[in-house]
């Protein structure tokens, strides 16, 4: 039998705004039951949050006993679970090589607010943006980045440029060959040949 959402008070739009506010799993689990009060099916609202069918009925379940405090998970032993998975950092750290996308993110290079975003609205990982800075660091990325890179630049017009440049503007330094000289300064006259018999 099919198991509804019984509860009535929190709708769709409510359950997103309190998705903003949670962190990553919870937000997961609230978005896909805004999803199957907007009247999306079962299966399809846990697909596109990433968990199945039978996880997202225990988590409808759960609503109904307890509102949206039952999303949470319960305090468990073992110490604190990663906030990445491997897979996870393996994303992250493609984006940053990769860079943004000035269409789609709206910047030109990634600042960790920015990075912060991209996780909650991709793997709906929440986390703060220290703790978005200790993963990249683990990652081997610096805070130094590199220049970032005009998107009108033409990539063939610098090469073009940088082949036609001249490498410098002087010539380089070469030494005048050695002469002899006397201890005042000037040149010493070789000897006649009549001194020299």
């Amino acid at each position: 039998m099919t198991t509804t959402i019984t509860r009535q008070d929190h709708d769709a739009p409510a359950l997103r705004a309190a998705a903003r506010e949670s962190d990553g799993k919870t937000a997961a689990r609230l978005l896909a039951l805004a999803f199957v009060l907007e009247g999306s099916t079962r299966a399809e609202a846990a697909r596109r949050c990433g968990m199945d069918r039978q996880t997202l009925r225990d988590w409808v379940i759960r609503y109904n006993e307890r509102g949206i405090a039952g999303l949470s998970d319960r305090p468990h032993g073992g110490g604190t679970p990663a906030k990445l998975t491997a897979d996870e950092k393996t994303q992250l750290a493609n984006w940053v090589r990769q860079g943004p996308d000035l269409a789609e993110d709206g910047v030109v290079r990634w600042r960790l607010s920015d990075l912060r975003r991209r996780l909650f609205e991709r793997m709906f990982v929440m986390l703060d943006e220290r703790s978005v800075g200790r993963i990249v660091k683990t990652l081997g990325f610096s805070h130094v980045s590199v220049r970032p890179r005009n998107p009108k630049a033409n990539g063939d017009d610098q090469t073009a440029h940088q082949k036609t440049s001249p490498h410098g503007s002087r010539p380089p330094f070469r030494p005048m060959p050695a002469t002899n000289r006397s201890s005042c300064g000037g040149r010493t006259r070789p000897g006649s040949a009549s001194k020299a018999a």
